[in-house]
């Protein structure tokens, strides 16, 4: 059975944020996350956007940004359907369990 609708949501910045110096940047995490969720959830008709934290668009993307520039999460900021996942280094196993709860 093939859902439809699914949308997964990577907040981030072209700068990364101080503590994320060596890890991936956001862009690169969203196309890493995009990679292995649709190989491993082929069914799922997941659609990964990302969203440059200084160029929201819409009331929740200016709403999550927001919060990032407020320090109140960490980016990348992972959004699944609108609920926040994972935040800064996004673990795959707890990500890929989130989407799978969400199918």
């Amino acid at each position: 059975m093939r859902i439809i609708g699914i949308t997964m949501t990577v907040y981030g910045a072209e700068q990364k944020c101080a503590s994320c110096v060596h890890l991936p940047s956001a862009l690169e995490t969203k196309e890493w996350l995009e990679a292995a969720l649709i190989r491993k959830f082929p069914e799922a008709g997941l659609t990964v956007l990302y969203v440059d934290i200084e160029q929201p668009k819409g009331e929740e993307q200016e709403s999550f940004a927001e919060a990032i520039l407020n320090d109140e999460y960490f980016y990348p900021l992972v959004v699944l359907n609108g609920e926040v996942i994972a935040e800064g280094n996004p673990n795959l196993k707890t990500v890929s369990a989130k989407l799978e709860a969400a199918l």
